[in-house]
């Protein structure tokens, strides 16, 4: 009898534990009701804003980066293209003369230039080979007027041959929120906290480059996404840790954001400096709003 009770104490721990991994806050339990955006350039915002969850270090705080494709081009940039050298997120921005930029998804550590997901731009490829637990596509330089100009391809629920033939860039990762705004909580490493980056668009169409130093799991993350007021349509997963970055250079502005922690392997926020990283996506002003300003 006491074995028996003893061994249902422990089934319904774990299944506390499990609960918690998984909620840690659900959307509907932690709101934030508005955001303060901070005018960069016509068609570029910024906002920092304070996690609704208290992260284990730093300051809790999430950066979004909201892109306006009409005002601005995304351009997909990697080293194997041009000198097969990593760079920083700012000396890519500086070097290449782009507004902003964020990483293009994660990269193999066996050679630090290719990506884990399939990467293409126009002709060169990076990594040609489809992953198929990867079902995000961050597809844009649209060849024709019959698409939007930046899209997240969910490969679970859109026909990716299909919609593959109108872009020229393409950055494959791993799906964060759905095609129709659904959570996908992660089962591989759950418990895993890291600074991170991630890509979305919302429901108006911008682009959102999403970044936290604070470490979170990917599914509180994925949770505090939805409970903030940004209308996201769909969202991925691009890097996390050290290697995780997002600079941002306007006429007036600075913004400087790298990470830091990882469960286990970086476990601390000491981390002072961005680290070269082989792929970015990064955005240009068009021309036309050039002149309007």
């Amino acid at each position: 009898m006491r074995g028996k009770i003893i061994k249902q104490i422990i089934y319904f721990t774990v299944l506390i534990l499990i609960l918690i991994i998984n909620w840690s806050g659900k959307p509907d339990k932690m709101k934030i009701k508005s955001i303060f955006w901070q005018k960069l350039d016509l068609g570029l915002h910024f906002a920092d804003i304070k996690a609704p969850l208290k992260s284990i270090v730093g300051d809790s705080k999430i950066s979004i980066l909201k892109i306006d494709p009409y005002s601005y081009n995304f351009e997909l940039i990697t080293a194997s293209e041009f000198d097969s050298i990593p760079k920083t997120a700012k000396n890519w921005a500086i070097n290449q003369h782009l507004t902003a930029v964020i990483n293009a998804g994660m990269y193999r550590l066996g050679n630090h230039l290719t990506a884990t997901g399939y990467l293409k731009n126009f002709d060169h490829e990076n990594n040609p080979t489809i992953r198929q637990d990867y079902r995000a596509m961050a597809s844009f330089n649209k060849k024709d007027t019959n698409c939007q100009d930046f899209a997240i391809i969910d490969m679970e629920h859109q026909n990716w041959d299909s919609l593959k033939i109108h872009y020229q860039s393409f950055a494959q990762a791993i799906r964060m929120i759905d095609f129709y705004g659904k959570p996908l909580y992660w089962k591989v490493k759950p418990k895993m906290k890291s600074s991170m980056c991630v890509l979305a668009i919302d429901k108006q169409k911008n682009v959102l480059f999403i970044f936290t130093r604070s470490p979170y799991t990917v599914n509180q993350f994925i949770n505090m996404l939805l409970a903030m007021p940004l209308n996201i349509h769909n969202a991925m997963y691009l890097e996390g840790g050290p290697e995780a970055s997002l600079y941002i250079a306007t006429k007036d502005t600075v913004i400087e954001k790298f990470g830091s922690y990882v469960s286990q392997t970086f476990s601390h926020n000491k981390n002072d400096h961005f680290w070269a990283i082989p792929n970015v996506i990064g955005i240009r002003k068009k021309q036309s709003e050039k002149f309007n300003n």
